[in-house]
């Protein structure tokens, strides 16, 4: 039976916990990521969603980006699950992390170095509501938000309370999914008198993983092995399965401290203190493969050992933040800054060639790196009959430095040896930006907002001890973006809402584009220094509507075009190196429907198309007219919750559609390692509470047990059952 249409039975006899994780936005809800301030549903220039606590609360979720899995417009790629390092959120049909911005209450999240996000180390148990604002945003934002805006929000405690919560799951069924799971949750917040507030609270999440990473070879078995399974790459070539590296594990803690003081009813201060220690490692590889004896064989041709193991890597950060609100009778002001330290990004790299279970060669590369953000956000509510004006100030800098270091002991990462490479960098980002709300009529608003950013890299440097041509030091440069943005919100009547918006985003280049440089072989992968920022120029159109209690129903039309996209551009057969080469256009359909049955539960569904392909690339001319990297297609989700007394139980089916790997789309076989597969998956929980704050759930992830490659093997149906005790 298609397993995507027993799913809506399974609703009837299963029916939802907000599985979905997502609370959409009722017309009378405050949101403040769209407007750089709080604004009901009705009134909000962009297309928002928020996910509520309770949803979260509802929902077993493993990170907190897992969160954002079944809202329309977005894709979360987590590939291995829990253990995927390389997971990202994109909005809005603009690919790539480094193209949406992140923020954890305000501050940018974005690392200084790529671009990405670790969402390792968000703690879900501690985030009060997430605001995602899809659409370009660096009219209001600056960089990065080409896509759009994802903010987290942590709680504030009203009261006393104490939070435990217990749990424990592993695989459920033939397949390879993560085993042995555990976490743990420990909070205690306190509301102290009218002015001071605090929570503290220390996580721990671990699972000793499954073989996610496969040793798929190009050359083939020598006669007389067996156990060996024959296969393709992801362009169809004949490649042979022979072993894994070993079950990919993770270990994560999570240590947070915040406080907030009311000064007065009009000054209100917070300050936040986050710890993150997170690692993924491996277990012992496998081989398939066997001698005519039965013995296990770890070498054939030019085959070795080394190419059987997985090295671990891991990331130690400190975040720091502190804002200063004050709300006059005609103003309200915002002070904020964040530090974001970046002890240690490692990961290690067993030598192919030569490295053993038992030991042997390997590199260490490890990228230390910081940011801080500040900003300061006036807004004047009645400076003029019928505007609103809201500017600011800000200011970011960020630096990061990454080192190659050989290890005589791949095991070992502290056991550094000579350095083989180090790059790094500097980037400074001054920003102004003006938002007028312009009441046109009492049923029309019109938002029009502009930013201007003026930034500065230097310090880049690259060294590669022993080569040629190094080290290189790159002369400082500036640059500036303009990002105007221009928005219509027009009630009809009660029940209806349209909006459109115009704008333009733009992405600054990473320290990573702008300064790594290093050589392989004969080959140099050049930085470039010289790299302009990447721009889109976006425009959306949609409507909403409420035609009774409790139903919402949306669609969106939009389009992007963008241009001086980055690629790496091969000048000869011995120098690559990055360029402004790249433009795209891209258009969509963003459709949803939610009905809400008061506080017993409610039914949704959603769907986005995505039609995005590459229109110029001299860097690349075979993806000229292809479509656009790591983007969906077609995305879809449906699902529901019931609260009926004690018991809660909740579903959600989500598909998401082919990726494209290579940017000439040559990656067409589905079902091999290192394939984007579309896929269907599905997962539902219950929850009982015998008890007032004491509750007991199981949740199924992967219901249906579907195999598929999202480049790695994906997880397979897990279970996970969690106590949580509130007083």
């Amino acid at each position: 039976m298609n397993t995507a249409a027993l799913l809506p039975l399974l609703l009837l006899a299963l029916p939802p916990v907000r599985a979905a994780a997502e609370t959409e936005v009722w017309a009378g809800q405050v949101v403040g990521v769209a407007a750089r301030g709080p604004k009901s549903a009705r009134k909000n220039p962009g297309s928002v969603s928020v996910v509520a606590r309770q949803d979260l609360e509802a929902k077993t979720v493993q990170s907190a980006d897992q969160a954002l899995n079944a809202l329309p417009g977005v894709f979360n790629r987590r590939g291995k699950g829990l253990m995927d390092t390389s997971s990202a959120v994109t909005l809005r049909g603009v690919p790539e992390q480094k193209r949406t911005l992140v923020l954890f209450d305000g501050v940018p999240m974005n690392d200084a170095y790529t671009g990405v996000v670790s969402f390792g180390g968000m703690q879900a148990d501690d985030i009060e509501r997430v605001e995602v604002g899809r659409g370009p945003f660096s009219g209001l934002y600056g960089g990065n938000a080409m896509g759009g805006v994802v903010n987290f929000v942590p709680r504030r405690p009203l009261k006393r309370e104490l939070t435990l919560k217990l749990g424990g799951g592993g695989a459920l069924g033939p397949g390879p999914a993560m085993e042995r799971m555990a976490k743990g949750y420990l909070a205690y917040g306190d509301r102290l008198g009218r002015k001071v507030s605090f929570l503290g609270s220390y996580g721990y999440k671990y699972t000793s993983g499954f073989p996610a990473d496969l040793n798929v070879q190009s050359a083939a078995p020598t006669a007389g092995l067996s156990g060996w399974e024959g296969t393709t790459s992801n362009t169809g070539a004949p490649r042979y399965l022979i072993g894994d590296k070993g079950d990919n594990g993770w270990r994560e803690a999570n240590l947070a401290l915040r406080g907030w003081y009311d000064l007065s009813d009009a000054d209100k201060l917070s300050v936040s203190f986050t710890h993150t220690d997170y690692s993924y490692f491996y277990g012992d590889p496998h081989t398939y493969l066997r001698d005519a004896a039965g013995a296990e064989v770890w070498t054939y041709g030019s085959v070795k050992e080394g190419t059987f193991l997985g090295g671990g890597g891991g990331r130690l950060q400190n975040s720091f933040s502190s804002a200063y609100d004050r709300k006059g009778e005609s103003y309200a002001l915002r002070l904020s800054a964040g530090y974001i330290d970046t002890l240690k990004s490692w990961y290690v790299t067993p030598a192919s060639a030569s490295a053993l279970r038992s030991g042997g060669a390997g590199k260490v590369s490890d990228t230390p790196a910081s940011s801080l953000n500040s900003e300061a956000q006036l807004t004047l509510p009645e400076v003029l009959p019928r505007h609103s004006l809201t500017g600011g100030l800000s200011y970011r800098f960020s630096e990061a430095e990454t080192s190659e270091n050989n290890l005589a002991d791949w095991r070992d990462e502290q056991a550094k040896g000579a350095l083989t490479y180090r790059a790094g960098g500097k980037n400074a980002d001054v920003g102004a930006y003006l938002q007028d709300e312009i009441r046109l009529h009492d049923s029309l608003t019109a938002y029009l907002a502009a930013r201007g950013d003026w930034w500065r890299t230097y310090d880049g440097a690259a060294q590669q001890p022993g080569t040629a041509g190094y080290p290189v030091a790159y002369a400082a440069r500036t640059g500036s973006a303009l990002s105007p943005k221009a928005s219509l919100v027009y009630n009809p009547i009660e029940k209806t809402t349209l909006r459109a918006s115009a704008g333009r985003s733009f992405r600054s280049p990473t320290v990573y584009e702008l300064y790594r440089t290093w050589t392989s072989g004969t080959k140099v992968y050049q930085g470039n220094p010289d790299l302009d920022p990447e721009t889109v120029d976006s425009w959306d159109a949609g409507v909403e509507q409420r035609p009774w209690q409790g139903l919402k129903l949306g669609a969106v039309y939009f389009e992007n075009r963008m241009k001086d996209l980055v690629y790496r551009r091969t000048v000869n057969a011995s120098l690559l190196i990055y360029e402004n080469a790249g433009e795209a256009f891209g258009k969509g359909w963003e459709f949803e429907a939610e009905q809400v049955f008061g506080t017993a539960g409610r039914l949704f569904a959603n769907l986005t198309l995505n039609d995005a392909e590459i229109t110029r690339n001299p860097a690349s001319a075979a993806s000229v007219g292809k479509r656009l990297q790591d983007l969906p297609e077609k995305m879809y989700s449906f699902g529901g919750d019931l609260k009926a007394g004690r018991f809660s139980f909740g579903a959600l089916g989500r598909y998401v559609g082919k990726r494209w790997t290579s940017d000439a789309n040559t990656d067409t076989v589905d079902g091999v390692y290192s394939s984007r597969d579309p896929y269907f998956t599905a997962e539902a929980r219950a929850g009982w509470s015998p008890l007032e704050g004491l509750e007991i759930s199981l949740a199924v992830q992967n219901l249906f047990d579907k195999v598929y490659y999202d480049y790695y093997l994906a997880p397979g149906r897990s279970w996970f059952a969690e106590l949580a005790w509130k007083l």
